[in-house]
């Protein structure tokens, strides 16, 4: 019993310095981050959302060998293994096959995490085709007051873009005490991105920050007087023809949206920014982007990242295959991929609780094996 006293009083203790610490450094959002500790793709229950609306709803077409395509009892046991709840594959604007885990079903919301970073690149490429952007040289400092003075001003668009900001943020997912738990958990998300310091000249090292993109959504908003759920429902989700409203999380009611993450939808509905993705950024044959970003999107940017290599495998916001370089893909931290094969005609769309922590150059072990799959299907 006294031992069991002991304890209480311990963790009393810690709790009070916990929440002192708490309040005198303003970081409230430990409290969030304790309760909830790791991230999980149903978050969009803790937080406020805003709504990606939707139009006239397009189903996709149904292919007549429909899950009657080869399935190796491999990739399934990795597939498995990795707790996932969503495989979907599109091949010529059919669906080809599909499968669902853990109560999940062709309509259940999931987080996607850093494929957010994928759409807010899409959307900043709409905002120049509209001329609400003047290009991706455009300072960063014309659309936020914090990066007009100082070395700030040197940061461009395109630094943002290809994850060479040269700022401080920390890419941090483990540790609370970091700007990527405040952003995630925080709800002053506009502070916390434009809190940074640089720390290397723009444009000079590659290094994902998901900062970065957070930046990017902000100017986009800026730039276009709307928030980015109303951005991406008028660009892409209604003409799209989305089947259901998606949520983008928000740090508050009415606040800024969490840009580099934080986009729930379903497979079919994700594969949507696939198929926008496989038509070179048209939707219809009526380009939303413009040729040259689509191409930079999926194109390395080589720059020299921190292993001192040129980057062959990210673009803006895109990953590319360094195997196959046509291949590109959207990708979140639990296993979230969106997989775009050209040469096929293909979307491959995988949603899950878990991804894999083994890179075959750069790329997840799952993702290969999507890839291979892929390629190997008549």
């Amino acid at each position: 019993m006294k031992l069991f006293k002991k304890i209480l009083a311990y963790l009393a203790v810690l709790l009070v310095v916990f929440s002192v610490l708490a309040f005198a450094t303003g970081k409230t959002y430990l409290f969030k981050a304790v309760i909830y500790n790791f991230s999980a793709i149903d978050d969009y229950k803790k937080f406020d959302n805003n709504l990606v609306t939707v139009g006239t709803a397009k189903p996709w077409a149904i292919a007549s060998d429909y899950n009657k395509i080869n399935y190796p009892d491999s990739l399934n046991a990795l597939l498995e293994k990795l707790r996932s709840v969503g495989l979907l594959m599109i091949k010529n604007d059919s669906i080809v096959m599909e499968k669902y885990w853990d109560g999940y079903s062709d309509s259940s919301l999931s987080g996607s995490f850093s494929v957010a970073k994928s759409i807010t690149s899409i959307l900043i490429g709409a905002a120049i085709k509209e001329g609400k952007i003047k290009s991706v040289q455009q300072a960063v400092g014309d659309f936020i007051p914090e990066f007009k003075v100082g070395d700030k001003a040197q940061l461009k668009i395109v630094d943002l873009l290809t994850m060479s900001s040269g700022t401080d943020w920390d890419e941090s997912y483990w540790n609370p005490l970091t700007v990527t738990a405040e952003a995630y958990y925080g709800t002053d998300v506009y502070k916390t991105a434009t809190s940074v310091k640089m720390v290397n000249a723009p444009g000079t090292l590659h290094s994902y920050k998901s900062g970065d993109t957070q930046l990017l959504g902000l100017i986009v908003e800026k730039a276009t007087r709307k928030t980015l759920s109303a951005y991406a429902s008028e660009k892409l989700w209604q003409p799209l023809g989305a089947k259901h409203e998606a949520l983008w999380s928000v740090d508050h009611t009415g606040g800024n949206t969490k840009a580099y993450c934080c986009f729930n939808t379903n497979t079919r509905d994700f594969a949507r920014i696939g198929k926008f993705m496989l038509d070179s950024g048209k939707i219809k044959g009526v380009p939303v982007i413009d040729s040259n970003y689509f191409m930079q999107s999926i194109t390395p940017c080589g720059i020299t990242d921190l292993k001192g290599v040129a980057c062959d495998y990210y673009g803006y916001q895109w990953w590319i295959d360094p195997e196959h370089k046509d291949i590109f893909y959207a990708r979140g931290i639990l296993g979230q991929y969106i997989i775009v094969i050209p040469s096929k005609k293909m979307i491959v769309v995988r949603l899950a609780h878990k991804a894999s922590k083994e890179r075959i150059r750069t790329v997840p072990t799952e993702v290969r094996y999507l890839i291979n799959w892929a390629l190997a299907t008549s």
